[in-house]
């Protein structure tokens, strides 16, 4: 255990450096990139380029998902800090069970009518993540580190979900599409452009769990700040709402960066 733990964390910074340096290449770069490409300029260029990119885009993900579940199994679980005082119950049993497929409720959520007024659907998705959040601490019992980095384990399934089962197979039919000369579906550009802005959105407060599970725990902690044990996972949903603003700004950002 003491090697499986720093390596696989080694593999999985590596994969996720990948993933999701690609995601932010694609929707604050590449998009805006390809606006300016007339057709001959995109039946060249998107074939040889997206395949390539995509490529290491999905793997990076699947990778970066599969080492994160075994970090979680051997730090979590068999390192026994899931949980502060108690133990596995049929509470954490049902919060593990939303961890890895809560994906499925998410994916219903956004074929929704609703998902066409990205204010409330925000809001929905926001109070959504605090009730499991919420959950996981109050009602499963797990500790500080524990809520923390099941949300970041919730997030990133979500996200891997995203490229496998939505992205990547809308994109295979784009980039054939574009090579054969043709106009891409519509509903399909829409798609993956929509679930990939949502894995940029969930991408910011994934790091934040991955990084704040490990040194925020002892400042939270006594009432420093105003929190306490009762209340220290309210920080964490602030800084979801952060995360969020800070992916809009950059988004607008990325949209007024001009080439030469």
């Amino acid at each position: 255990m003491e090697l499986i733990h720093p390596l696989f964390k080694w593999l999985h910074i590596i994969a996720g450096i990948a993933w999701i340096g690609l995601l932010y290449f694609f929707n604050w770069i590449n998009g805006h990139f390809a606006a300016t490409l007339d057709a001959g300029s995109k039946k060249k260029v998107v074939p040889e380029l997206m395949p390539r990119a995509l490529y290491w885009f999905r793997w990076g993900a699947a990778w970066t998902w599969v080492t994160g579940v075994v970090l979680l199994l051997v730090v979590f679980y068999h390192g026994g800090l899931t949980f502060d005082d108690g133990d596995w119950s049929m509470s954490a049993y049902v919060m593990l069970a939303i961890t890895f497929l809560g994906v499925f409720l998410y994916d219903a959520l956004y074929k929704t009518g609703l998902s066409g007024n990205v204010r409330v659907i925000t809001v929905i998705s926001f109070v959504l993540i605090g009730i499991v959040v919420y959950l996981m601490k109050e009602w499963a019992g797990f500790s500080y580190r524990s809520f923390n980095i099941h949300l970041g384990a919730l997030l990133g399934t979500n996200m891997a979900f995203n490229v496998w089962y939505r992205i990547w197979p809308a994109q295979q039919q784009i980039i054939s599409a574009i090579k054969n000369g043709d106009a891409p579906d519509g509903e399909l550009v829409a798609l993956a452009g929509l679930r990939s802005k949502h894995n940029t959105y969930m991408s910011v407060p994934l790091l934040w769990t991955m990084i704040n599970q490990h040194h925020a725990a002892g400042v939270l902690s006594g009432g420093n700040f105003g929190v306490t044990d009762g209340t220290n996972w309210v920080p964490l949903m602030v800084m979801v709402a952060l995360g969020w603003h800070v992916v809009w700004q950059l988004y607008k950002k990325s949209g007024k960066v001009q080439g030469m």
